[in-house]
């Protein structure tokens, strides 16, 4: 069911990812971090709702993780004006979930099928696109403004070798090798 609760809880990350974007954009820390906490409290809850109530579907699971791409994606693309994320990343993000929910029929009503990797990854963009959010509204930094860039390499580098896995892995179950 498309207006489930978490489904909509799902859906609602679309125009904060939106309005995050435009805040780092615009350097409006505090709005960012609102929005960024909502953001990782819907995130949760509509995992915790949907298995707690056995309402979890592909449906969900497509809405909830297209979200998460699609905050970290614009989220990441705004920072890349602070140049502090290489512009690399925003661009390989939704080339990488198309992958995942294409190789893993998705658009057929099937689950999500992550690789262990993906999961680090999906992780760590969440981490990379909150990060300096946190440093800037605290006021601290523990780790340097000019690193953030390196980890977005880092990131772009674990990206490619998750999409090249994916490919050959689907590339040798379509040909029936093992």
């Amino acid at each position: 069911m498309l207006f489930s609760l978490p489904n909509l809880l799902s859906m609602a990350r679309l125009p904060m990812a939106v309005a995050m974007a435009a805040c780092v954009y615009m350097s409006e820390w505090y709005i960012a971090v609102t929005i960024l906490w909502i953001a990782i409290a819907t995130d949760i809850a509509d995992g915790y709702i949907a298995r707690k109530n056995d309402a979890a579907t592909p449906l969900g699971g497509l809405l909830d993780h297209g979200s998460d791409a699609i905050f970290v994606t614009l989220t990441l693309a705004a920072w890349t004006t602070h140049n502090w994320v290489p512009i690399a990343l925003p661009v390989l993000i939704p080339m990488a979930f198309a992958q995942y929910m294409l190789d893993s029929d998705a658009l057929r009503g099937k689950p999500l099928r992550a690789s262990q990797l993906g999961r680090y990854n999906g992780i760590a963009y969440f981490v990379l696109a909150g990060f300096p959010v946190m440093q800037l509204t605290l006021g601290l930094t523990p780790i340097p403004f000019d690193y953030f860039v390196y980890l977005g390499w880092g990131l772009v580098i674990t990206t490619l070798i998750s999409m090249t896995d994916r490919a050959v892995t689907l590339y040798r179950v379509r040909r029936g090798a093992p």
